[in-house]
């Protein structure tokens, strides 16, 4: 399955990598390197899914993410936070913050397509986008 992807990372060539390997797959992807800008595309393109850095310049992808679960038009959408904090409360933060799946970086490129494939998947037939 393809899908749009926002992808909003301020670090380029982390946001790279992301884009190349999700592109690879035939997945539309829009990209941005502040949470702001995120929250922008993901209103304005609808995407299947958002994959956040925690720490972004503006916005961090927590907020992000608390603002697209309080907006009923996209409380539904799956989010893949990633982040360098790994401990584990940072991890519960990202999760209680809307996000359905946490990424510790550096992470392996067959990680996150799986992180992805996982929330693609699990969102098939939900009728979950408002």
């Amino acid at each position: 399955m393809t899908a749009r992807i926002v992808v909003a990372d301020d670090e380029a060539d982390i946001r790279r990598l992301i884009v190349f390997a999700l592109r690879r797959r035939g997945h539309t992807v829009m990209e941005t390197g502040t949470g702001d800008g995120a929250l922008a595309l993901i209103r304005a393109e609808r995407p299947q899914l958002a994959i956040l850095d925690v720490m972004m310049p503006g916005m961090s992808g927590l907020a992000v993410a608390e603002a697209l679960g309080a907006d009923p038009g996209t409380a539904g959408l799956p989010i893949l936070m990633l982040s360098a904090k790994g401990q584990a409360a940072e991890i519960e933060e990202g999760l209680r913050a809307g996000a359905c799946a946490y990424l510790v970086k550096p992470f392996a490129p067959a990680a996150l397509i799986a992180q992805v494939t996982a929330l693609l998947g699990a969102g098939d037939g939900a009728g979950n986008r408002g």
